[in-house]
């Protein structure tokens, strides 16, 4: 038996219903230039380059099971990459300015592909993911709503004998409704990656499971805090891609309130933004972070709003990103394509916030921001403070104890107090008497012999205060350990790689590690970071319990307890 069933209901009468658009998507509408803006040219002009390596990645052997798809790096063919390269040919050949506009040879590629995608899509309609997730709704869902424009932009681009593919791209992309209007998910952005893609298949075939699947995922309301993040806190990828899926979801089935949850995003988002134009990733809950990027993948989000709105600060944003990240930009033209709303010239420019002090408690951080530098107070994580300083950028500080094999400082709190912020940690360390002798196994099994049942004593303290404030030009904090004596500590200084320390002198043991008793500084090219005073007492940098050395240049300051330091960031 089929596992997918569906129940039909009352549901399927609202296909009937006359769509009334609300005057929020009407606006915007109106004004839609015929022309594409210069940057909208570049993006085409991009995507005609990236196509060619893109299409080195086809599979042209017709003796191989996989003739007509494209393989990742790794030679495993699959349908991602297959289905990108049908959105990127699809949107070159729907461009007069695309050198494959209505391209023969390109349209039989596509219908290759697309046979391809649907000799290894499931029973079922669902996709694999090679790398980690079969016979998988979400992944589907990532491709059809992609794909979906893909359609769109080829339907209308006048191509010549480009019915029968279309009629397999049909075939593909409703056989994948079938297993949207069902299937389940595994992260928050699942839900709103099925609905968005569901919403773009009800545009181009309305069906009312479509829409009553959609209406259950936002039964379950959309999953921001009061800093205007998403539950993955997911800066580089899941919450741009949420906005973008939020205002595919608003715009297709008529839902403007979703708009709101995209502007409270947007609007924090520009007080994560590094003075070198990146973004505030430590705080993520997925797999970028502490990772470098850019916010690219916002811009759709910041014009559509920025225009909708009137909106100067989002203009501004948007502005920034073409004038500096267009090539990054190229992978959402099929967005822009699709939206010739979006064309128009924006609103003037507002500033962009460059000067602020602002925490955001339910993501665990505080971000100060003064012009060309700024740094990022953090709780429950091991790095509890960052310092950018232009291109010259401190990735972190961490500090260790060798205290019971647990050491390794991180705060579950930010307290502010005055003008300054409290980050605090308290261990103990026990020893253990004699079990029980009522209880004690006759085997002598120690695994049987739970630790909770032994008394403890000797009990060993240690507790962590670290007081960080604003100075003029930088960050000062000032760390204790107190508890237990001599219990040896190691602060970490961990850099970013491509700059030229002074003052400090390298570890005779360790590769990158430098220790410093003075004052030190560490420049790229033309920013400088300078940090002080140092300390010195042992070298061992690598302490038991503490987290492994980063690969990156890292600079330590040791000691022992009771320990109180204080280390000045200009």
């Amino acid at each position: 038996m089929n596992r997918r069933t569906f129940v039909r209901n009352g549901a399927t009468a609202l296909c009937l219903l006359p769509v009334f658009e609300s005057p929020v998507f009407a606006r915007l509408k109106r004004v839609a230039p015929a022309d594409k803006p210069t940057w909208l040219l570049e993006l085409i002009k991009g995507n005609d380059q990236q196509l060619i390596t893109v299409r080195a990645l086809r599979i042209t052997d017709t003796a191989n099971l996989a003739f007509g798809g494209l393989k990742d790096n790794d030679d495993i063919p699959n349908p991602q990459t297959t289905a990108d390269f049908v959105r990127r040919a699809s949107c070159a050949m729907s461009c007069p300015e695309s050198e494959h506009y209505r391209s023969k040879a390109l349209l039989e590629e596509i219908d290759v592909a697309l046979k391809y995608l649907l000799k290894v899509q499931h029973f079922d309609g669902t996709l694999d993911l090679p790398a980690t997730n079969f016979h998988s709704t979400p992944d589907t869902g990532f491709i059809v709503k992609r794909l979906t424009t893909g359609y769109s932009l080829l339907s209308k681009s006048g191509t010549p004998a480009m019915d029968g593919v279309l009629a397999t791209f049909k075939s593909f992309l409703l056989k994948a409704g079938e297993a949207l209007v069902v299937g389940g998910i595994h992260t928050p952005n699942h839900r709103w990656v099925v609905s968005a893609a569901l919403a773009k298949l009800n545009t181009l075939w309305p069906d009312a499971r479509y829409v009553a699947r959609v209406d259950q995922w936002l039964s379950e309301h959309i999953d921001m805090d009061v800093d205007g993040q998403y539950n993955e806190r997911s800066t580089l990828i899941y919450s741009p891609l949420t906005n973008r899926l939020l205002i595919t979801i608003a715009k297709n089935l008529n839902k403007p309130y979703l708009l709101d949850y995209v502007r409270r995003n947007l609007a924090m988002t520009l007080h994560y933004v590094h003075p070198n134009g990146e973004l505030v990733t430590e705080a993520s809950g997925r797999q970028d972070k502490a990772g470098i990027g850019t916010p690219e993948g916002y811009w759709y989000a910041y014009r559509y709003i920025a225009l909708l709105d009137k909106n100067g600060e989002m203009a501004a944003m948007c502005r920034q990103i073409e004038k500096t990240l267009l090539p990054k930009s190229i992978y959402y033209v099929d967005y822009f394509l699709d939206d010739p709303a979006i064309w128009r010239e924006l609103p003037p420019s507002q500033p962009l916030p460059t000067n602020y002090v602002r925490a955001f408690p339910k993501s665990g951080l505080v971000r100060i921001r003064r012009g060309d530098w700024d740094s990022t107070i953090l709780q429950a994580n091991p790095v509890w403070l960052t310092f950018h300083k232009g291109n010259a950028i401190l990735q972190g500080l961490r500090i260790a104890a060798s205290f019971f094999g647990k050491g390794q400082f991180q705060t579950e709190t930010i307290d502010k107090q005055g003008d300054t912020w409290i980050l605090t940690q308290s261990l103990d360390g026990p020893y253990y008497q004699t079990y029980p002798p009522e209880t004690v196994p006759a085997d002598g099994d120690w695994e049987k012999m739970l630790r909770s049942n032994r008394k403890q004593s000797e009990i060993q303290r240690l507790q962590t205060r670290i007081t960080i404030r604003e100075v003029q030009r930088g960050i000062e904090a000032t760390i204790q350990m107190t508890g237990t004596n001599n219990v040896p500590v190691a602060l970490e200084l961990i850099f970013r790689p491509g700059g030229n320390f002074t003052g400090v002198t390298k570890h005779p043991n360790r590769d990158n590690a430098y220790l410093v008793s003075n004052s030190g500084s560490y420049t790229v090219q033309s920013d400088t970071i300078t940090f002080g005073p140092g300390l010195q007492q042992h070298k061992n940098v690598q302490l038991r319990g503490s987290l492994p050395a980063m690969d990156a240049p890292t600079v330590y300051l040791t000691g022992f307890t009771p320990f109180q330091h204080t280390i000045t960031l200009t």
